[in-house]
């Protein structure tokens, strides 16, 4: 479907282009053209990072595109301003027409051009390990083919964490559960750093990446298998609760800052929130399209499955992304379960901001879940 969709609609909009009043004309070429300077993005982000191959060629051509498109619509708006009538009513006119054409931009087409940026371009670098110990580089295969590559910390209790997503955000968690004997693992998700497949900002799919690692820890000779956790923080969190809904494998699941990943979680939205669900229906939208995927099912659902095994639910009081919906994923959820708001810091910045108290915190869900006399 991402390649269908998009040929069909520049067939028809070929077709149609000639056949239109010059307004019609320059706004086709404007939405089209500002589509395809951010389908060049990809192309340029990369060309940069690590040299122009494959896709990237055409993407740098769909810049230039893009950027010709977008001159052209304004040109013709230019020649085909009316100059008929009083000063005031053109430029009323003109003013109620840029509003609308700012709303329509704000609320419809950024969010669905920012969707192919989410599911095409990710960190295409790895950052230097600072684990507080020494690791080990290992890689591990999702069911669905891919191969994942990352660090693993060895433990020293038997237990081990799965620190989430990617190999920089977490680090910091990384340490702390290193220290306290936990072994850790960092990886590079689907599509980010040195991992294969197609990259998804929301994290749609990204439970199979969870799932593997699970999996991996499971076959290691320093970890018992029922004494396997998860830290997610951002889309991290929302993944881990996905996966430990979908499988036990995950014995207890830390999840900060978990949110919105898409219109599901956004139509549980409040009061002046809902213009954001709005944003969040093209966002959707365009996910599914660029992905070729359905979206994930809601984390209120989610997190009812998850018991007998315990859940903790942390978010910033100042956060972002829909943070603020972690009551109501607690409300759904079933005991054992443990809630904490962050009254200082920012999205996933508690252990920056609290240090001391969400040590106290974590380390102790971990070892209550994961070390107890079984």
């Amino acid at each position: 479907m991402s390649g269908l969709v998009p040929t069909a609609i520049l067939v028809l909009a070929a077709w149609a282009y000639p056949r239109l009043r010059p307004g019609l004309r320059a706004t086709l070429a404007l939405v089209l053209g500002l589509f395809g300077i951010v389908a060049g993005i990809e192309g340029a982000y990369y060309t940069v990072k690590r040299g122009p191959s494959g896709d990237d060629f055409t993407g740098l051509l769909s810049l230039a595109a893009g950027a010709l498109l977008v001159g052209i619509g304004l040109a013709t708006l230019w020649r085909s301003r009316r100059r008929e009538g009083g000063r005031a009513r053109r430029y009323a006119r003109r003013g109620l027409i840029g509003v609308g054409a700012f709303v329509a931009l704000f609320f419809v087409l950024v969010p669905f051009y920012l969707t192919y940026v989410f599911t095409h371009v990710a960190r295409g670098f790895v950052p230097p390990p600072e684990l507080g110990a020494a690791h080990e580089e290992v890689s591990f295969a999702t069911a669905d083919g891919l191969r994942l590559e990352g660090w693993y910390v060895p433990s020293r209790n038997r237990a081990a964490v799965i620190a989430f997503p990617g190999r920089r955000g977490p680090q910091r968690q990384a340490r702390l559960l290193v220290q306290h004997g936990y072994g850790v693992l960092l990886f590079d998700r689907r599509g980010e750093g040195e991992s294969e497949g197609d990259p998804n900002i929301f994290g749609w799919d990204g439970e199979r990446d969870v799932h593997a690692a699970v999996e991996f820890l499971r076959g290691r000779p320093d970890v018992d298998p029922d004494r396997i956790g998860g830290i997610g923080l951002s889309v991290g969190g929302e993944m881990m609760i996905e996966a430990a809904a979908e499988s036990d494998g995950l014995r207890a699941v830390v999840s900060e800052g978990a949110g919105i990943r898409s219109l599901r979680e956004a139509a549980l939205l409040e009061g002046g929130d809902r213009l954001e669900a709005i944003q969040f229906a093209f966002f959707t939208l365009g996910t599914a399209l660029f992905s070729n995927d359905l979206p994930p099912p809601s984390l209120e659902d989610l997190v009812g499955r998850i018991a007998p095994r315990p859940l903790f639910l942390v978010y910033a009081r100042h956060g972002q992304g829909g943070e603020e919906l972690n009551p109501v994923f607690y409300e759904a959820a079933r005991e054992p379960k443990e809630i904490w708001e962050i009254q200082t810091g920012s999205h996933t910045g508690g252990i920056e901001a609290e240090p001391e108290e969400y040590e106290r915190r974590v380390i102790g869900f971990f070892d209550r879940a994961l070390l107890r006399t079984r």
